[in-house]
């Protein structure tokens, strides 16, 4: 019986790709049609120009791009090749599907042939939430009036994890150049480099710092999400930060989650199968990997740990431990509550297969994503600094003793010890996707 609740499930997910392309056919002739009507462009060059919203690779609403990193690594150093059962395996660099990649219109837009997402390549300067609103409404770039400010997920799309960061200072960007304009802080005002934050249109439905209404926002300087508030904390005027507009794929960052009932649970948007439930234990960064590698459920073998961003696309950001008493994920899932360093009932960090090449051995840390608050300690108060949802790092490896610490300007929180939920491939070349009626 479980496994026809699976079997029920891929087959949803091929009907609903076919209906989907179907569907996305006539949306994409529609668009074409507002297109010409919108531009004084060559009907020859508006169809290059036309962002299909679906990947013409999976045909999913919501495709994950890979986060580009194909180098592997330990949890000190560089590795030139990692064999499976080795330590180490199952990380970013042995899961290469849905790799980056960008198409330059000419015309100051990008179009992401992965995502169907056509992009702003240079941002204007930076703007509060308001005047980006109607700044977004007003843009004619390339001939559409269909501009919006991204969604966080949208936005998290774009972060390229071959960047490299450290300190106050910009290194190597954690977005691709050679497509993308990105600035930096303006030093001659006072700003550090990495003050370069690019804000979405996701609000916190929590607070952080001391009570500040926050927007979650990518740094491509260095490569985290967090929350920002919206009042300058100093001056207490409004902030100011860079949008990069986004136009195309209505579903992007959109889960259409279905629960298997054997402890799994699939997304028809993103062709991602996910454990549903944690089990309860803590581990350092290899032996996440390690426990995701060799984990038998529902029947499958083969599960891994997810990307940074595979883990960040089920963040419900309609939740919070202030709001809903709940982790910020979708209600399909069951995580494992922990009693933080204020006393109270959180949720933990959870790890991803992502190096974060950040501070002094850039190799040592990896990405995790925060369902819970995103405690710091800042005038030796702890309080939710960056909001749940937040995708930071930690040290790949230490001490369990000697954990939690307090790190950085704003005191964040370091576990090391943290939890996981594995994810696996939806394999329609392996899986049965025939529609004989004893499914139904």
């Amino acid at each position: 019986m479980k496994q026809n609740y699976t079997k029920i499930a891929i087959s949803l997910v091929f009907l609903i790709g076919l209906s989907s392309f179907i569907f996305y056919g006539n949306y994409a002739k529609e668009a074409k049609g507002r297109a010409y009507a919108q531009s004084d462009k060559p009907e020859t060059e508006l169809l290059e120009h036309i962002p299909l919203p679906w990947s013409e690779e999976t045909m999913y609403s919501y495709p994950i791009v890979h986060t580009g990193q194909t180098t592997l690594y330990s949890d000190q150093n560089i590795q030139t090749d990692i064999q499976e059962g080795e330590d180490f395996y199952g990380q970013d660099g042995h899961y290469l599907q849905n790799l980056p990649s960008y198409k330059d219109n000419g015309d100051g837009t990008i179009t992401d042939l992965v995502t169907g997402l056509m992009w702003q390549k240079t941002m204007d300067e930076k703007k509060t939430l308001e005047d980006a609103e109607q700044y977004a409404k007003k843009s004619t770039l390339a001939g559409y009036n269909d501009w919006r400010i991204p969604t966080i997920k949208e936005l998290f799309s774009l972060i390229d994890y071959n960047g490299r960061s450290g300190g106050e200072t910009a290194h190597t960007l954690y977005i691709d150049t050679q497509y993308f304009d990105q600035p930096l802080g303006d030093v001659t005002k006072g700003e550090r480099e990495i003050d370069a934050q690019t804000w979405s249109s996701t609000r916190y439905v929590g607070k952080t710092m001391n009570q500040m209404d926050t927007i979650f926002g990518v740094n491509f300087i260095d490569g985290r999400i967090k929350g920002y508030p919206v009042t300058d904390m100093r001056s207490r005027s409004a902030n100011k930060m860079y949008f990069r507009l986004v136009r195309g794929n209505p579903d992007y960052g959109k889960n259409q989650l279905i629960s298997n009932e054997d402890g799994t649970i699939t997304d028809l948007s993103t062709g991602l199968m996910w454990q549903m439930a944690d089990d309860g234990t803590t581990r350092n960064w290899k032996e996440a990997l390690s426990y995701a590698e060799n984990l038998s459920l529902a029947g499958y073998e083969d599960w891994r740990l997810p990307s940074a961003k595979e883990l960040q696309s089920i963040i419900d950001y309609t939740k919070s431990p202030q709001t809903t008493g709940t982790p910020a994920i979708y209600d399909e899932f069951q995580l494992t509550p922990i009693q933080d360093a204020t006393g109270k009932q959180n949720w933990g960090f959870y790890w991803t297969g992502t190096t974060h090449l950040d501070g002094r051995n850039p190799y040592a840390s990896a990405a995790y994503v925060c369902f819970g608050e995103a405690l710091g300690k800042m005038n030796n108060r702890i309080m939710d600094v960056h909001g749940a949802g937040a995708v930071r790092s930690d040290p790949k490896n230490g001490n369990r003793s000697d954990y939690p610490q307090f790190f950085g300007p704003q005191g964040d929180i370091r576990y090391v010890y943290n939890f996981v939920l594995t994810v696996r491939y939806l394999s329609p070349e392996t899986e049965d996707l025939s529609l004989d009626s004893e499914r139904f």
